[in-house]
Order: C-alpha cells, then structure tokens, then sequence
C-alpha cells in the first residue's frame, strides 16, 4: 500500500501507517434527541497527533437532514449534551476554568437568545448531567476529594505534603483514575440559571452512579454500594436520594442493578443488572421495579443476550410509559431492541453488521452512533422509516484511510456442542495468488466479543501485510449465558466450567486450523498471535503449550499469574466470582490456571507490552513473565509504556498508540518474514 506523503521523514514505514490510520479518526458519540425529536447534538471527538492530544466538541443536526451537522461548541473538551425540557437549553461539559484540571459545566440557548453561561466548576470532574423536570436544576456527578489534595503543597501536586491514607476496604483505586476511595463519586444539584453553587446530595464515603429524576423533580434515583460489606459481596443497589438528602433503598442488595431510568409517569424504574452478585460473567437484563421500592422483575428474559455490551452500555430510554429501548450484544453485532414491560421479546430496532455504540430516543425520534468494521462511528436517526445517516465522518475516513472489511464465518466447537464465530482480514493490495503471514488476535475481558465496528488494531495490521484472524470463543460476551459461562473455574459454586485456557483455548485453536485449511493464502509456517488483557493471558498460555505452532507470540497488558493478580489489581478479589473459590483459601486453584506455571515450555519469541500505571494487570504481571523467560535464555523484548494506563490501546497518548503500533508492526514483520 502506498503512504501519503509525511513531513515527519524520520518515521519509519509502519510508523506512519500507524500514524494515518490512527490520527485520521474523527468520529461521533453521545447522541442526545431534543425533546421535539427534531435535533440531535453529539460530541465529535478527533486525534492530534501532532499536538499529542484528543480534541472533542459538541455538534447539532436536524433529524430530516434537511441541513448539515455543525459544531456549536468550540473547546478542546467538550461533552456530554444533555437538553432542557422544554429543548431551548443544552448543558454540556467541558474544561474553560483558567485552574488546570477543573471541570466546568455550561448551558448554551439553543433557538432563543442568550448567553452560554457557567454553572457550576468542579475540581474534580463533571459526568452525566441531566436536566430536573421543571429544568431549573441539574443534577450530576463529580468526584468529592478529601482535604489532603488541597492541603498546602499537596494541591500543587507534591505528595509529600499530603496525610496518609487510611485503607478499610478493598478496591481503592481505579484503573485510569488512581486513588478513588478518597475521590468517591457523588450526586450534585445545582441551579440551571447559573445563580447558585453545587450542592453535595449524597455526601460521604460511598460512590454512586447515574442520577435519574423523579418525575415530579422531588429528588433522583441513583445506584450505590452503601452498605459495610459491599466490598466483600459485591452487591449494588438502587436509591431514592429526596432533594433535602433522604435516602432510601429500592433494592436490598441481591444483586448488582444499575443506569437507572424513571418512567415518564413516574412510577416504575428501568435498570440494567442480574441478581447474583457471586458470578461473573452473566448476561446483564434489563429490569423493572416499582419509584417506591418492592419486588423487582426482568422484561428481557426472553433474550438471552446481555445489555451490557462491549461497545458500552446504554441506560434503558423509555419511550412511552410501557416500552423502553436498550442496546444488547448478538454475536458480534450491537444493536438497538424494543423492549416492553410485559416481558414479551425484544425486537431489534436496527439491522446489518454494526455495532451500536450509543443511542437517545424522545419525541418519535431514535438516534443512534454505530460503527461498522470498515466505518467510523457516524450518528443516524430512525423516525418513520429506514435509518438515515446524519453525518459523514466514516465517508470522509475511507477517502484517507481506505479501511478494509473482513470475512466472516463459523467453526465447529471441537467438542461438537456449538459454533464460533470468527473473522479473516484479508491483507491490502491481496494477492490471491500468494501466501501470507497470519497474526492471530484473541480479545480481552473474557466476557466481550469482538466484532461489527472498526477496529483500528486490525486495519493496521492487514495494512502492514499481514491475514487477520478474530473468534469469540465460549467465555465471551455476545452468546446465550451458558457461553459466556463455560470457562468459569473448576471449582466455581453457580456454574463450573473448564477454567481459563480450557474450553476457550480449544476454539482458539480450532478457529486458527481452520483458517489454514480453508483459506490457502494464510501460510502455515508464518503464524503470529496477539492478545491483550485476557487476550494477554491468552496469548502466554499459548506460548506455553503450543510454541511450535507459533513463530512469534505478543502478550500484552496481560494476566500471567492469577494468584498474584488477585493481591495486586485494582479490583484484587473480584476475580472469585470467575474461578470459584478464594484465592488464600485455595492457592492451586490460581496456580493451576497461571500461564507463567508453563513458561520453561516456552521456545517461541515472546514480545512483552505494558503500561506502567496500569492497576487492572498491574507492571509485576509483565515483570514476572521477562524476569522467568531471561532467566532461562528465551528470546524475549519488553517494553514498558510510561504514563499510561490499561487503555493504553484505546485510548492512550496519541504518540504512544503509534509507537506501540510501530513496535507491534515492526517485531512481527521480523519475526514472520
């Protein structure tokens, strides 16, 4: 494939393949319908690479096409639009304070004359503002820090000025977030015409989630963990927090219920969860339950699919008193269903290979951002009739970019019991006629799924010359929960499986013996495999048991050894609720699992790629692996990325996407030559 011309001469050839396919990316999110369902505003969000930074405003489009999307926010940070009742106001987010690392909230006239004004500024982040009924409050959340980041010194950053940290529970810190247990998130309200300051209404130690209003503006709905022991059982609560601080409980924790919505009548409350907090993964429903607490049911049974989704997950909208919309997974496409609450079966809403990534509906109008493997994120809206794309950022990428699209097809599970799905990415400027080096990809979580959205890890190897190989093998998300399921631990007291790198492992395989068979332009002799998170764990177990097959293994942000994930993560003791029993109780049941127990078995190159400030698979879990496999003499290159986290991929330094890129590119092009 022949690169555009680049001023920045001294990159290398996959460096800049990296770079055009990454930093050409402009594309849509956060879909909000006015009132009406007339306008629908979304944040854009674009890469500098040159700056090294990302840049989002907030954009306007009328739902009828009938004139071009715009921008109507001019910041470097803008987000989250949110309308007014009566849709002649939009709040939205933003960083404009002149203190670094403030957080300001903004309304903006939309159709009326006025002035943008400020309305609250935060030290600590402003997330998911919404409007009161009467559209005089906003209520929204934002970290409460604790007095020793303002001490003297310790507010200019210097820590040695800061008073010790008193750790009582468990899961203190946050992947790209650091400390958060003395950062709780909690509910604030605040005037809408910019005359009062921000008022905490849920003060205290205890972090909470999406606020949703009642209908009559007495006070929101929210989700929390606000007993002694949620840190040991993991349970998650909806509240109803009154205007004056009330609190009372909807649920009585049995399970883990979240996002919620109130009906438009104001008597029943939509969420997202299941009821036992002890497993994971389940297949998240969507459930119903009375403003004033009571017996709670689920209305999406009939769909064995989760409503928690990989593309990320959507609160329920409703659309009158006794219909909602959600967003659920369904082998490797997202996309939006009808739900009632009589429990009958969801529809889907949307068709074709996308995935969608976020929707509003109001006013007859659904919006929606949706991908697809060769498109970017662009917003559509549905009124009447078919779909009707809204903005052109996928088009104007394709132009630049060329992004491929792949192939898709299924293979039998080797114990006969289902199929898996799987992709191949055919190279740029194929050849059928030739042989090519494949890289076979394995996804992380393991309770996700690849699939119908462009995937920037994949355009960027088949640029570079190489076949891309993708599965969602049992474990992941996507599929009936008995899928998702199937490798849960041995030993696990709700539903035990295989394990880790058992039944997961075997479609792993299967999918990659397929491909060669089917597919004569994949060479044999030429396999690479990348992973990363789970797909890290993944991709060690594989170079411990089956280093012949591969000439080349990447393990990235990965688990190598589970006992010691479980003393070290920022969520350090969840991992029980996948393998069974504790860690402490029962040591073996980690070890056996480990993908480090087999790393004498590794002959296969290994190349190793971390971020220091990942706390989900902290830096000793890459350490671990470099330390035993240069002990021992093996081929093995490491690489440690300071300043990020474990989104080092997804969301990380423009620059060290690149690099990253460059380093992956590089090593498999040697390694597979």
């Amino acid at each position: 494939m022949t690169l555009p011309a680049s001023a920045a001469t001294d990159l290398s050839p996959h460096a800049l393949l990296a770079q055009r396919i990454i930093g050409n990316i402009v594309q849509a999110s956060s879909p909000a319908v006015s009132p009406d369902g007339a306008q629908v505003a979304f944040v854009v969000t674009r890469v500098d690479m040159a700056k090294n930074k990302y840049y989002s405003q907030v954009w306007l489009a009328p739902c009828d096409g009938s004139a071009p999307a715009r921008a109507i926010t001019g910041g470097d940070h803008d987000g989250s639009p949110t309308w007014s009742p009566d849709g002649t106001s939009l709040a939205f987010t933003a960083r404009r304070s002149p203190t670094k690392g403030e957080t300001t909230l903004h309304v903006m006239p939309i159709g009326v004359p006025g002035e943008t004004r400020i309305v609250a500024t935060m030290k600590d982040g402003v997330s998911e503002p919404s409007f009161s009924p009467d559209g005089r409050t906003i209520a929204f959340l934002s970290r409460t820090r604790h007095e020793r980041y303002d001490a003297p010194g310790a507010a200019e950053g210097d820590e040695s000025w800061q008073a010790p940290r008193k750790i009582e529970r468990f899961f203190t810190t946050l992947n790209g977030e650091g400390w958060v247990f003395d950062r709780p998130l909690h509910v604030y309200v605040v005037p809408a015409d910019g005359t009062g300051t921000p008022r905490n209404l849920t003060p205290g130690e205890f972090q909470h989630g999406r606020p949703s209003w009642l209908a009559d503006g007495s006070g929101i709905v929210t989700s929390s963990q606000r007993h002694d022991t949620w840190d040991l059982d993991f349970a998650t609560d909806l509240f109803v927090v009154a205007l004056d601080g009330t609190v009372t409980p909807l649920t009585a924790q049995t399970g883990l219920y979240g996002v919620p919505a109130v009906s438009p009548d104001g008597t029943t409350v939509a969420f997202i969860g299941h009821d036992d907090p002890s497993t994971d993964p389940q297949n998240s429903r969507i459930g119903l339950v009375a403003v004033g607490g009571g017996e709670h049911r689920w209305i999406t049974t009939e769909l064995d699919r989760t409503f928690e989704t990989t593309a990320g997950t959507v609160p329920p909208r409703w659309v009158d008193d006794h219909t909602l919309l959600g967003t659920a997974e369904d082998r490797g496409e997202t996309h939006v269903f009808r739900v009632v609450a009589d429990g009958a079966a969801p529809v889907k809403v949307t068709l074709g290979p996308i995935s969608v990534k976020g929707m509003d509906a109001r006013g007859g109008t659904i919006a929606y951002c949706a991908s697809a493997v060769d498109e970017l994120t662009d917003v559509f809206v549905i009124t009447d009739g078919a779909p009707r794309r809204l903005t052109t950022f996928a088009a104007d990428y394709r132009t630049k970019c060329m992004p491929l699209t792949w192939e898709r097809f299924a293979v039998p599970c080797t114990d006969g019991t289902d199929e898996i799905d799987a992709w191949i990415m055919r190279p740029a400027d194929f050849d059928p006629s030739a042989t090519y080096p494949v890289i076979l990809n394995v996804h992380g979580g393991p309770h996700t799924q690849y699939g119908e959205t462009f995937f920037d890890e994949a355009q960027f190897q088949a640029a570079a010359g190489f076949v891309v190989l993708m599965s969602n093998p049992r474990g992941g998300s996507g599929r009936e929960q008995s899928w998702g399921q199937a490798i849960l631990g041995p030993k696990h007291h709700a539903a035990p499986g295989s394990g880790w790198g058992g039944l997961d492992l075997d479609d792993v395989m299967a999918v990659l013996d397929t491909a060669l068979e089917r597919y004569s332009f994949c060479d044999p002799n030429r396999v690479g495999m990348q992973g990363g998170s789970y797909g890290g764990y993944m991709a060690t177990e594989l170079a411990g048991r089956f280093s012949h097959r591969f000439k080349g293994i990447c393990s990235e942000r990965a688990v190598n050894n589970l006992f010691t994930e479980e003393f070290t993560s920022d969520i350090s003791t969840v991992f029980r609720v996948e393998h069974g029993p504790r860690h402490i109780d029962d040591p073996e049941a980690y070890h056996s699992l480990s993908p480090i127990r087999n790393v004498h078995a590794i002959t296969c190159p290994m190349l190793i790629v971390h971020s220091e400030r990942d706390l989900r698979c902290p830096i000793n879990q890459a350490e671990e692996l470099f330390v035993a496999l240069r002990l021992l003499g093996k081929d093995v290159t490491f690489y440690r990325f300071p300043g990020e986290s474990h989104e080092l991929s997804r969301s990380g330094s423009p620059v060290h996407r690149r690099q990253r890129a460059e380093i992956i590119l590089d090593w498999f092009a040697d390694k597979l030559a």
